[in-house]
Parts: structure tokens; sequence; C-alpha cells
């Protein structure tokens, strides 16, 4: 039997071979791929809802929190979205071939275009939607990719990618272009970060530990995404009922998903009337941790921890602090905040201003909920992950992102003297 680090070669090596298939592609075959596979989640959801059973129940009985158990679940109509999110992919304009032409005056036609990235390499926890995101990105982006998906998703993950492989196959596509590790063991992981010279980037999507993880120990370049200690800043003067609808919004819909705020920050002069109108909101679902001010105001809530304002809860918990302007605001942020998500609800437009300018994240937002910061929301029809970095992708990362430039040149004999 082959070893994990043998049968990720393989599959790394089928990739690279199946970048270059991908890469000759025009548009219309990239988008004939996707849309058999969109109709094949559709048409084989009763396979994929079963598969997703066993992971749930696999899940449940190891003890995942039940407000992960949510990023893992699959229903009729989230299956359904993910098939729209591929179909958008497909209205999106093909990026490969988009550039510049420009002459410089020794006569020589330089043009900058843009071209795949070659082999994407993914290393991701529970969210099985993630594997059809990234898949359809890449065949639209002309790359292929290699997958590790957490053991969380393992059969619905396998179920996905056979669909993949369906589509792949009737449109004469080598099925290595999007290769699946089936071993969610760190050795899989440890084996696909040495993939250097078959993967050219590699894009880890979860929690702060894996992040980090793979951006101390990977041998390839690596994009970083996702961790997010996201805050909220109620600034002096704010709607107070946009306000609580907006912070209810960013840290209730899903508290697990990196774009939930985990710290709520409010001016001094909002603060007693805006945390008991938060509270009667949210009493019996959400649990508050406060700094001393925030307790003298809810004295039945928990005292916050410098930990809790470092914390990415992913759940029903939300840290809050009273300060006492926008300056204090915007240092508290820059300080604890992990570059995804941040915004301040306001009326004033030198606060909206300052912000937006001052505060140092992928997504700045004014008088809108955090939960917005999305490839799908953004237009982008799905995404490979959020980029929390500042080189090469910022932000949710959609086609253009997976791509690169090349440059070609024309000339006529020139000769550099």
């Amino acid at each position: 039997m082959k070893d994990i680090t043998t049968i990720v070669t393989d599959l790394c090596r089928g990739a690279k071979a199946a970048s270059r298939e991908l890469a000759a592609l025009d548009t219309a075959a990239k988008d004939a791929i996707i849309a058999d596979f969109a109709a094949l989640l559709v048409s084989e959801k009763d396979a994929l809802l079963a598969a997703n059973e066993l992971d749930l129940a696999a899940a449940d009985e190891n003890g995942v929190p039940k407000v992960m158990l949510d990023r893992l679940k699959l229903t009729d109509a989230r299956i359904e979205g993910i098939a729209d999110a591929c179909l958008a992919v497909c209205h999106l304009p093909d990026p490969c071939g988009e550039g510049e032409r420009f002459k410089r005056p020794n006569g020589l036609e330089i043009s900058a275009v843009r071209v795949p990235m070659g082999v994407v390499a993914m290393i991701y926890e529970a969210r099985p939607n993630v594997t059809a995101d990234a898949a359809t990105l890449c065949i639209k982006s002309g790359n292929a990719c290699v997958l590790r998906g957490g053991k969380e998703a393992l059969h619905t993950n396998r179920a996905i990618v056979t669909l993949l492989h369906s589509a792949l196959e009737k449109n004469g596509v080598s099925t290595g272009a999007v290769a699946f590790i089936d071993d969610p063991t760190r050795e899989g992981t440890a084996a696909l970060m040495n993939m250097r010279g078959l993967v050219d980037v590699l894009i880890p999507r979860g929690g702060k530990g894996l992040i980090r993880f793979v951006v101390k120990n990977a041998h390839i370049p690596v994009i970083e995404t996702g961790a997010g200690n996201c805050h909220l800043y109620v600034d002096e003067g704010a709607d107070l009922n946009m306000a609580l609808a907006v912070t209810v919004n960013a840290k209730m819909q899903r508290p697990s998903v990196c774009n939930a705020i985990e710290t709520l920050l409010v001016h001094e002069k909002e603060a007693a009337a805006f945390l008991p109108l938060l509270r009667n909101a949210t009493e019996g679902k959400l649990i508050l941790r406060g700094c001393a001010r925030c307790c003298e105001i809810l004295p039945e809530i928990e005292t916050a921890s410098e930990t809790d304002y470092e914390t990415e809860y992913n759940d029903y918990i939300l840290a809050c602090r009273v300060v006492d302007s926008i300056d204090e605001a915007i240092a508290h942020i820059n300080r604890y905040n992990t570059g995804h998500s941040e915004a301040i609800m306001t009326r004033s437009l030198k606060s909206a201003s300052r912000f937006k300018a001052e505060v140092d994240a992928a997504a700045v937002y004014v008088n809108a909920s955090t939960r917005f910061t999305d490839g799908g929301e953004f237009g982008f029809g799905a995404e490979i992950g959020i980029s929390t970095q500042k080189l090469h992708a910022r932000g949710p990362m959609g086609l253009k992102a997976l791509t690169t430039v090349k440059y070609l040149i024309e000339g006529d004999g020139q000769v550099r003297s």
C-alpha cells in the first residue's frame, strides 16, 4: 500500500498535468463543466444529504458543538444555494486573457495578461460548501485544485468530489483537475505543504490554529485567510435602533462564521441606553462579557478578561467594552483585530471617514453588518477564502485573485544596448 506522501505526490502530479488542460480551455468549455456540476448537485441531492447525515452523526457523537454542526449541515435549500453559486460563477467574466497593452520607445509591444496560477491547494475544515466553491472558482479561472477537507465533512466532501469528477469526465477533462486528499490526518496535511514545484499556492481556510500551523510549516507560497476577530463600534449619536438590528445580525445570524462580530464597542454617551437594548433583544440567547463600565450598566453579565478581547468565539458569546471616543475604539480594533471585517454605526461623516481611513482591515463597514464579507455577497459568485493578508489578494477572493500576470513581448529584432 502506498504511504500518504506518495499518494499526495501522485495527486499533485495529476493536478499539474490537468492544469495545462484547463489553461487551454476557452470560457464556454469551462462554463459547461461548472453548469453540469451545478445540475448534478441538484439531481443527486439525496445522495449528498445521505452522506452529510453520516458526517453529522459522527460529529455529534464526537462532541462537536451544535453551533459548529450548523457549518457542517446540508439541507435542500443549502444544496440549491451551492448550485446557484456555481451558476453565478458561469455568468461572471473570465479573468483569463484580461490585460493591458503598451508600446515602448524602442518599438517593443508589451502585453500584461492574466493567466491561471496553475495548481491551487486548499486545506480547510468543516464546511462542505467550500469544496464546491473552491473547485468551481478554480475551474473558471483555469486552475487545477488539490483539496484537503476536514475529517468532520469527509463523507460529504467525497460525494461532492464524485459529482465534480462526473462533470469533468462528461466534458473530456481529466479528473486530476480536482484532486481530493481522502486522508484528513496531519500526515496528509504535512505532505501537501511540502509539494513545492507541484503546487503553486496553498490556501488554508479555517480556525486560527489551522492557519497558524500552515503558515509556520508550509514550504510553498501561502495566502492567509479567515480568522475573524471582528468588531462593531457604536459611535456617539448613532441611530440606536439601526445599531441594534445590525449588531444582532452581525453576531447572531450565524455566529460560527468568520465574518460574525466577536466584540462590541460602545461610546460612553450611548452605552447606558444601548447595552440594555441589546440585552433585552438577545436575553437567553447571547452571553455578554463586559468591561467594568459595562458591568455597572448590566450587573448580571460576566466580566470580560483580556483573553475575551483576543478571542474568536464562533459562538453565542460577545465581548463588550465602553470607550470614551472614536480614537479609543480605533486603537482597540487595531490592537486586537485579525484584519478581517470591522464596522461602525454612526451619523457622523467625520467619524465614518476616520474609521474607513484608520482601521486596518480587509473590509470596513459604515452602518452595515460585517456578515456581508462574502464572495457571493460581493458579486463574485463564490469565494475561495477571505484573505487577511496584504500581498496579492485581500478580502473575499474571487476569480481574479486566482490569476497571475504574464508579460508577452513582441519585437522586430530589437537588442538591448
